[in-house]
């Protein structure tokens, strides 16, 4: 698989300044331990809230319980943003995924996927997988896979850029 190639948009970059390569962006998602999501209420009202995330196969994870509002808003509309990086205004790099989250099921990918997140997140984070879902103490998780449809990547500090993968 070849890498995607990112195109700056110089209205909101340094002069000068060219597109980041691919494996910046994809270093952020991988190292980042906070992510925020942000779903789409029935109601049409956004709703942003924090979590964890484990960049894996191409994609980015994460978990719900199936009463949670993120849950619930999941079912109706499954477009999502991730977005990662750090409170600086003058230095980092920021990054946001837009796609859609699907459910993930298959017990073997759970497995994998629950091996990323203790490697991860360490031990508190250790999940067992049963009936398509992560399980942790008495809770049950949903697990989500968001495939990049585009990816924005927010260079800080000078050079400030802005660069675009789909």
């Amino acid at each position: 698989m070849r890498e995607p190639e990112g195109v700056l948009d110089a209205r909101y970059s340094s002069e000068g300044t060219s597109a980041h390569d691919w494996s910046e962006a994809e270093k952020v998602l991988t190292e980042s331990e906070l992510f925020w999501i942000s779903t789409v209420r029935p109601d049409g009202r956004p709703h942003v809230t924090p979590l964890l995330a484990v960049w894996h196969g191409g994609a980015l994870h994460f978990g719900t319980g199936p009463g949670e509002r993120k849950a619930a808003n999941l079912a109706g509309n499954p477009h999502v943003v991730l977005t990662t990086g750090t409170s600086s205004w003058t230095e980092g790099y920021d990054v946001t995924v837009e796609g859609e989250a699907v459910r993930v099921t298959d017990d073997g990918r759970l497995r994998e996927l629950a091996a990323a997140w203790e490697a991860k997140y360490g031990p508190f984070w250790h999940y067992e997988v049963d009936d398509g879902c992560f399980r942790h103490g008495p809770g049950r998780a949903l697990v989500f896979a968001v495939r990049p449809r585009k990816v924005l990547g927010f260079g800080k500090g000078e050079p400030f850029s802005q660069t675009k993968w789909e």
